[in-house]
């Protein structure tokens, strides 16, 4: 499968991933060298026993109590994190209005871009019980919601033995490294989740799996690389965020171009300086491959491009701008040149409009 199958199905996997639960896998490891998983499934009867005793800690009524249990009744005889996740966090808003709300708000799609902060997810006074499952909660509707770097913060710091959804804390994890491309980070926590593949459900092993290839295979500024930062952009963009986050993503996406275009810049350039020095023109019958640089006589003098320059973001002049694609047309698939194509475009657009 090349590296654009890859990525394409990565993508589309980890969106069709958030329907209705599925079970554990349940096969054991064959492999005698395989990592020993360093996280488990807590038990239902600790958690459940865990929520009722807090209930009891806040006075709760024997209204609230039974509620509660009329909660719990409800949950599978074995039950997978997510079923427990959202029972205790049911549970917690019997008697919490911070977590009431948090639930409301993490039941039905975003209604605007800017989120109210949340301190008391982080205030020392809030029970680890409540804060930690509740920023696991919290943070997988933000990755449900495209806003990954607002899922970082809440999701960063917590360690499988913290909630008690080890697995769907370690998914999300890695989801939100994935699309912010932090590769190091991202192959830590889909290691620790694959270790336990036999305690999660299949759907996040098969995108886990998926995403660890992708990252694996990530080289930083290639040409895979240069067009996810862009995505990331137009992301960011249509949420609303245009400070000096993206400006920096911006500014090294050019950055990256430049490297990118030199580099091809002087592999033709010695492809023509060795065909020169052969004495041989090239003559050909057939069209040359669109992947392939096609040697030959001259100096070997290429014209610096300006890129990013003091002109401004976005305003490379047409025709350089045609140079850098066709340069990128022949040296890699047509789906990137379109991926950068429409990039230029919707910068110069939105530099029209200011």
């Amino acid at each position: 499968m090349t590296r654009i199958k890859t990525s394409l199905w990565a993508l589309s996997a980890v969106a069709a991933l958030f329907g209705p639960a599925a079970a554990p896998v349940q096969a054991q490891s064959s492999d005698p060298l395989a990592k020993a998983p360093t996280w488990r499934l807590p038990d239902p009867d600790e958690v459940k026993a865990q929520a009722l005793a807090w209930l009891e800690q806040h006075k709760a009524d024997a209204a609230v109590l039974a509620k509660a249990t009329e909660l719990w009744s409800n949950v599978p005889q074995q039950p997978g994190g997510t079923e427990l996740l959202d029972c205790l966090a049911g549970t917690l808003a019997l008697a919490d209005q911070n977590v009431a709300g948090l639930v409301e708000l993490c039941a039905r799609p975003k209604s605007q871009l800017l989120l109210r902060s949340q301190p008391w997810l982080t205030d020392p006074q809030t029970p680890p019980l409540v804060a930690n499952n509740v920023r696991l909660l919290y943070g997988r509707w933000l990755v449900q919601e495209a806003l990954f770097d607002e899922a970082l913060v809440q999701l960063s710091g917590l360690n499988p033995g913290d909630v008690v959804a080890p697995a769907s804390l370690l998914f999300y994890q890695g989801v939100v490294h994935h699309k912010l491309l932090n590769k190091n980070e991202g192959l830590k926590v889909l290691d620790q989740l694959l270790a336990g593949a036999e305690q999660s459900p299949r759907r996040y092993i098969d995108v886990a799996r998926l995403m660890q290839q992708d990252l694996q295979g990530l080289e930083d500024d290639s040409l895979d690389h240069i067009a996810r930062r862009m995505d990331d952009i137009r992301r960011r963009l249509d949420l609303g965020r245009a400070g000096e986050k993206v400006r920096k993503i911006e500014d090294g996406v050019i950055e990256s171009l430049d490297k990118l275009i030199k580099k091809l810049e002087e592999q033709q350039q010695q492809q023509q300086q060795s065909s020169s020095g052969s004495g041989n023109n090239i003559r050909s019958t057939r069209p040359a491959p669109d992947s392939q640089i096609i040697g030959g006589k001259g100096r070997g003098e290429v014209e610096k491009r300006a890129i990013g320059a003091e002109s401004g973001w976005g305003n490379l002049p047409p025709k350089q701008r045609e140079e850098v694609l066709q340069q990128i047309g022949r040296e890699f698939p047509s789906h990137y040149r379109d991926v950068i194509e429409q990039y230029f475009r919707r910068l110069a657009s939105e530099g029209e409009e200011k």
